[in-house]
């Protein structure tokens, strides 16, 4: 359920860093040859020539989709660089990424409260760095403006994509009669320019931002120009933003509360909101879910940056499309198993290197049941306290899938290990470790 959190009265600036192509642009930092290539790096799977996880902007422009897989991407681009995702196990290896997402991270965590999001996606909380900005070297009063600064997208303003589009820029940043809130959004704009060609010139990668007053709107906004580009909004022009933004684009609007919103409310835009009140968004949806709406098509988000710089989880699994579904207890185990080795590794690491340690094992999978008419029925999560050690994980990882197992079969039984029964296929496995908290000292 949607959490509503009121909204500071205070100005907030918050940015959303979203790194370009990510595992793309750190394929080609091993790689320089690819640079400017058509590239996209490959899920380890056999199957069609694999999933495509990450494609590059050359390869997008020539017709190549995320949702394809090798091969058929290769029929609609010939000249396409594949490059497999780092193989552990039997399965892919992303700490390649991780590690680079903290280079990264390092960076950015140096002004301003940092959250890491996901490997490539970080949040900054800007306030005390603008409000100190304004206060010492307010734009008006700088000889000169970064040229990235000056590339920025401010939404609603005239002709930013004229011939003047950086003198436009430059008087929206440097006005000297703007208010309070628009000149914090221009002391952003200047410190997150800067903070992304820092990050170009230690690690070699670029990235796009969003930088608003709050999480949401920051999101929306770093995904509107990319790559390599930053877009600023301003309160004045949330509203035109949100009035075309689809409904099912937005976080937690993407499943059923989204389509419900569509096929009872008649709304296909988040703007398209403005016209309930809260109480009658409240009496189709609950108290929380109602409020949560209202807010959100006002632009409305009073959720804070957390200053993390470490995952609040760590998760290990596999998917296992078409004919390569499991289909015996023996094949799951053995899956369960190198999943547990790769979870185990990374809690003694975290344990070792940050003082932490988890206290939740939780199993997810996905299954199907080729003579069940409810054969796309959920396959429910199963959860224990988290035991150290590999064999530990292993062990208690398999006895969460039994358990799962019982109750997703009606009719499972006593099952000897290696068999098929009732004809279950198992489509994915995953275990996470949870409820990370740093050890007393």
């Amino acid at each position: 359920m949607p959490v509503t959190r009121p909204e500071s009265c205070d100005p907030r600036i918050i940015a959303h860093i979203d790194m370009d192509c990510f595992y793309v642009q750190v394929e080609q930092r091993k790689q320089p040859d690819l640079r400017g290539l058509p590239t996209a790096v490959v899920q380890y799977n056999e199957w069609k020539g694999g999933a495509l996880i990450a494609v590059s902007y050359e390869a997008r422009k020539l017709g190549v989709k995320h949702s394809m897989r090798g091969h058929e991407a290769k029929q609609v681009c010939p000249k396409i660089h594949l490059v497999q995702v780092p193989v552990a196990r039997g399965k892919a290896d992303l700490n390649t990424y991780r590690n680079a997402g903290a280079e990264v991270v390092a960076i950015l965590a140096r002004t301003g409260r940092c959250e890491r999001a996901s490997i490539d996606e970080v949040y900054l909380d800007l306030t005390d760095a603008t409000e100190c900005m304004l206060a010492e070297t307010p734009p008006e009063s700088l000889e000169a403006i970064d040229e990235e600064a000056l590339k920025s997208h401010v939404l609603g303003l005239d002709n930013e994509d004229g011939s003047d589009a950086k003198e436009n820029v430059r008087d929206w940043l440097c006005r000297s009669d703007a208010d309070h809130r628009d000149k914090l959004l221009a002391c952003g704009a200047i410190i997150v320019a800067e903070l992304r060609m820092q990050v170009l010139k230690e690690t070699e990668f670029t990235c796009s931002a969003g930088i608003a007053h709050n999480k949401m709107m920051a999101k929306l906004a770093s995904a509107m120009n990319k790559p390599a580009q930053q877009t600023v909004v301003p309160s004045s022009s949330v509203q035109g933003l949100l009035s075309s933004f689809p409904i099912k684009k937005m976080k937690q609007l993407g499943g059923k509360l989204g389509t419900s919103l569509q096929s009872d409310l008649g709304v296909n835009t988040v703007g398209e909101l403005l016209q309930f009140s809260e109480e009658n968004l409240q009496e189709s949806y609950g108290v929380n879910t109602g409020t949560w709406l209202w807010n959100i098509a006002r632009g409305i988000n009073g959720e804070e940056v957390e200053g993390r710089l470490l995952p609040k989880s760590h998760g290990s699994g596999k998917t296992f499309p078409g004919p390569r579904a499991l289909k015996t207890m023996t094949s799951v185990q053995h899956w369960l198993n190198q999943l547990s080795e790769e979870l185990s590794e990374r809690l003694c690491v975290d344990l070792d290197q940050n003082k932490r340690i988890s206290r939740t094992l939780t199993l997810h999978a996905s299954a199907y049941k080729k003579s069940d008419s409810d054969s796309h029925k959920k396959f429910p999560s199963k959860s224990c306290p988290l035991r150290y050690g590999t064999a530990k994980i292993q062990e208690d990882s398999f006895n969460l899938f039994q358990a799962g197992l019982r109750e997703y079969l009606a009719s499972y039984g006593s099952m000897a290990q290696g068999s098929s029964c009732n004809g279950w296929r198992v489509t994915s496995l995953s275990i996470s470790a949870s409820k990370i908290v740093a050890i007393p000292s």
